[in-house]
């Protein structure tokens, strides 16, 4: 499946620029990352981190003799880049904790492949505490030719809860 990440889906449209919180978010609000490139270096050195030296990540006879063109990403390496793509992003959000991700990999990330995403706000709630909420994010992470890689949904507390939401929480 392809995705054109640019086209908004709703009326709320891009957001530009500028840091955000809680209440200056509205569904159907959206933002897209810049990209990375995944290298050779990104998937041994997650490796390393990780423990995770399954072959298909290290050995490009095995990854070939399973179907793929060589080496793929660890799924996991592809959501941690995009979480740092997001934190880098022009549009920055007063994040407090990421509190859940729902996450599918859909298609393999090579080395070479340069990924991106963008974040939806799908939903939002207050919580007891009057100066944060939760932010409920789709995210469609793309390579370089639109095919969606990865997707899911993360929750994200946030701070910026004005007061005079808290009193109707």
């Amino acid at each position: 499946m392809t995705v054109d990440v640019t086209t908004s889906l709703s009326p709320a449209g891009a957001l530009p620029p500028g840091l955000y919180g809680y209440d200056d978010l509205s569904e159907g609000a959206f933002f897209l990352t810049s990209g990375v490139t995944v290298t050779e270096a990104h998937i041994v050195g997650y490796a390393g981190i990780s423990g995770d030296l399954f072959d298909v990540h290290m050995d490009d006879t095995f990854a070939r003799e399973q179907g793929f063109p060589g080496r793929i990403a660890h799924g996991l390496l592809g959501l941690a880049l995009i979480d740092g793509l997001k934190t880098r992003c022009p549009v920055r959000l007063q994040g407090i904790a990421t509190l859940s991700w729902n996450w599918s990999f859909k298609a393999p990330i090579l080395i070479g492949d340069r990924i991106a995403a963008r974040f939806d706000v799908h939903a939002k709630r207050p919580t007891r505490r009057a100066d944060r909420g939760i932010v409920t994010f789709n995210v469609s992470v793309v390579n370089q030719n639109g095919e969606v890689v990865q997707e899911g949904q993360t929750l994200l507390m946030m701070g910026g809860r004005k007061a005079s939401d808290a009193a109707s929480a």
